[in-house]
């Protein structure tokens, strides 16, 4: 087309066809088992079931992959750094609640058809002061910090099967399919209140 090559269409394409994605943002989920995925193609749903049509993706041949690092993972806020200073004094087992297991994680791969699973079990987090108690009748919890925790197990496997014998363990087999990408499996089990000072 000609504004096409006008604008140099084409050209814009090329100069951008081996730079990576950045992705930051928001997302509210519910107190339930979700997930949430980074995959390419066009997703849909087909009798219930959400898919992507990998057609174009695996048909390109530029050197695409799921290499990724995670800077930060978090459910709910942060905790304030007052209170991290206070639980980090008192030598409480509970210290390290602002860490997320996942920040910084990197993860590396050469194949394209690779898929990378994270299993995120959330805990809901209640840090009171002392002596804090709800107001007859009341939701609020005024002076009380409402957060998340979480515990994160992984997997790796490329969506062609085979085993982990580069990784040391030639017996762990994996199935053929599945769709590469970035995936995070969340559950949320019971509410942890924490009394502090």
């Amino acid at each position: 087309m000609k504004q096409c090559e006008r604008e140099h269409y084409a050209e814009h394409l090329d100069s951008q066809r081996n730079e990576g994605c950045r992705i930051q943002g928001h997302i509210e989920v519910n107190k339930v088992v979700g997930n949430f995925h980074f995959a390419p193609g066009k997703s849909f749903s087909n009798r219930n079931m959400h898919v992507h049509d990998l057609d174009n993706y695996m048909k390109d041949e530029a050197d695409h992959s799921f290499t990724h690092t995670i800077h930060q993972l978090r459910f709910g806020p942060p905790l304030p750094d007052e209170k991290i200073k206070t639980l980090s004094r008192s030598g409480d087992s509970w210290s390290n609640h602002h860490i997320n297991p996942l920040d910084g994680t990197s993860q590396t791969t050469d194949e394209k058809a690779f898929n990378f699973m994270y299993f995120v079990k959330v805990v809901s987090t209640a840090y009171l002061p002392l002596g804090w108690e709800r107001k007859s009748g009341s939701q609020s919890r005024s002076g009380s910090i409402e957060t998340h925790q979480y515990s994160v197990t992984s997997h790796k496997r490329s969506v062609h099967g085979g085993n982990d014998a580069d990784e040391g363990h030639k017996e762990r087999l994996h199935a053929k399919g599945g769709i590469p990408g970035v995936f995070f499996s969340y559950v949320s089990f019971i509410v942890l209140i924490l009394s502090t000072d």
